[in-house]
């Protein structure tokens, strides 16, 4: 059975840290729920990390209900937050209310995670009172890199600590039932964290939210040209996947592989009766 959202609550009031991850793939989906991780996030961080886009606005919902079929079909007990992509539901309630009851009836994710504070809370709350979960995100809001110039840590002055702060409670009171916050100030997401009654799950906010999200691949090195600040590498994939290329090839150009025992054998009986009837199979009809 899959957490679910009074249990994700109760490990806020017990002070328990909720560990988060992406997850864009059926493969690594069962390993990261059968590592205990609670709440998979199918992000649109994929358009980055798997389908080679130069930021999240390229990805389509046809991107993300395919990667997010595939997660749910991988994990078992984690409950999976599908990110709404780019213009999905920023154009109407409506198209909101079709776009994320498609993440819930085909794709069978459990909640659907939105960008945006204030301007977003009423779309929130129509969805919240449809039935469908919603993850609110505010701070750095990926799906705006246009409009904010780049990645770029938000909330440094004061007016616009104070707008985060006022967005983290709009969110809440529409009906989130946790709220992501990306690349702010430590004092803010501790500020927030210890106001709102939902989880807080931070990235690139410091280390007093109620839980930590990364992107699976910055917590591999999966990809080596870069690695956020707020990111910790805990393997070096990357090099480890060139190795086994570098080995595979090797082993092909030197006929070490495949070996015997990655075959299979026919009996030497009928190898000689197909050599036998070699001359018929080539004769003209």
């Amino acid at each position: 059975m899959r957490i679910t959202i009074p249990e994700l609550r109760k490990l806020k009031t017990r002070g328990e840290p909720i560990p988060m991850l992406t997850a864009y793939d059926a493969a690594t989906a069962r390993l990261l729920d059968e590592a205990g991780i609670p709440l998979l996030l199918v992000g649109d961080s994929l358009g980055m990390v798997v389908l080679g886009y130069a930021d999240t606005t390229a990805v389509t919902m046809a991107d993300m209900l395919h990667h997010v079929k595939a997660v749910v079909r991988g994990s078992r007990r984690a409950l999976v937050v599908a990110d709404m992509p780019f213009m999905s539901y920023t154009v109407s309630v409506e198209r909101a209310l079709d776009n994320a009851a498609r993440f819930i009836q085909e794709a069978g994710a459990q909640a659907v995670k939105l960008e945006g504070g204030e301007t977003v809370a009423e779309t929130v709350h129509r969805l919240v009172i449809a039935g469908i979960p919603v993850m609110g995100h505010v701070g750095l809001t990926p799906q705006q890199v246009l409009n904010l110039g780049g990645f770029r840590v938000q909330g440094r002055s004061p007016e616009a600590a104070e707008q985060i702060l006022k967005d983290a409670l709009a969110v809440e009171a529409a009906g989130c039932f946790a709220l992501v916050l990306e690349c702010i100030p430590t004092e803010l997401s501790r500020l927030i964290t210890e106001t709102l009654s939902i989880p807080t799950i931070g990235i690139g906010a410091g280390p007093d939210c109620d839980g930590q999200v990364q992107v699976i691949h910055d917590a591999l090195g999966w990809i080596p040209d870069f690695t956020p600040k707020h990111a910790k590498r805990y393997a070096d994939l990357a090099e480890i996947i060139r190795g086994i290329a570098r080995q595979y090839a090797e082993e092909v150009r030197a006929r070490r592989f495949p070996a015997a025992e990655q075959g299979w054998s026919l009996d030497e009986a009928v190898v000689r009766a197909l050599k036998d009837r070699l001359s018929a199979f080539r004769s003209p009809s």
